[in-house]
């Protein structure tokens, strides 16, 4: 079964924000995510900096291939701004997926590209594997005073902002979870949505003039090649938006679910 990775350091369980804020959020979401269903299985490393990854690899090097997404989570408890470092390959549905949570999150956000340098990503995404694992941080490492200090405490770590990293690791899986390509089963010019019901079914929704252009985007673009994430990128809609419209169509006989959409666009 195909796989999303969630991997933390547990190398220096004295600071608060670089270590184990990366771990509380991991646990959280695994609780979370044991509690609801899923297409994908969740494996989450609990492992020491560098050597963990790299030895993990070199014990499961024939099942990588499961793996689909991926995040590495550091530093993720302070008050600076959530900021999301891409996977090697650049493009892939989890860099894509972050960039859209964080785009329409109404936050401050910082999107960095890949380098080898930095937490368990560069182990993940070396040429021999090249899986799709992103880092989710708020201040990147070394950046806060507080770095490899004592001063890396608990009083340094902002609990609301410890949240807001769980709510957005959260975000990020939904779209992923979400995310397939749909045809449009009656692509002959646009179907009348009013006779259907549909514009009425959903005139109560506080955001209806967005989910009326989402039917519109969704029925134009399902063509089979599609992802509702590439709909909402090329939209500039939420990809909620874009979800909801899709179902309401599905729900109304207009569209039918393909095989799974590419991981990576041009694919």
């Amino acid at each position: 079964m195909d796989e999303v990775l969630i991997s933390c350091h547990v190398c220096h369980p004295s600071l608060s924000n670089d270590n184990l804020s990366g771990v509380s959020v991991a646990v959280t979401l695994a609780r979370l995510l044991a509690t609801t269903p899923h297409r994908y299985t969740y494996r989450f490393l609990f492992i020491p900096g560098t050597i963990g990854a790299i030895a993990w690899l070199a014990r499961n090097e024939e099942t990588t291939g499961r793996i689909k997404h991926g995040l590495v989570l550091a530093c993720a408890g302070d008050r600076g701004t959530l900021t999301y470092k891409r996977s090697r390959r650049g493009n892939a549905a989890i860099d894509r997926a972050a960039v859209h949570v964080l785009k329409h999150s109404g936050n401050r956000y910082d999107i960095e590209d890949f380098r080898p340098y930095g937490y368990d990503e560069r182990q993940y995404c070396s040429p021999a594997f090249n899986l799709p694992v992103g880092v989710l941080s708020r201040t990147p490492y070394g950046r806060f005073p507080e770095y490899h200090t004592s001063a890396d405490n608990l009083d340094f770590v902002d609990p609301a902002s410890l949240a807001d990293s769980v709510v957005s690791c959260l975000s990020i899986l939904d779209v992923i979870e979400s995310d397939l390509a749909y045809c449009n089963l009656n692509p002959k010019c646009e179907p009348q949505l009013g006779r259907r019901g549909l514009y009425a079914s959903l005139g109560g929704h506080g955001g209806s003039r967005e989910i009326e252009m989402a039917l519109l985007w969704v029925l134009s673009l399902s063509d089979g090649r599609h992802s509702l994430l590439e709909i909402a990128e090329q939209s500039g809609l939420t990809f909620s938006s874009v979800r909801m419209a899709a179902n309401e169509l599905f729900r109304h006989d207009l569209l039918a679910v393909t095989a799974p959409p590419s991981l990576e666009r041009g694919e």
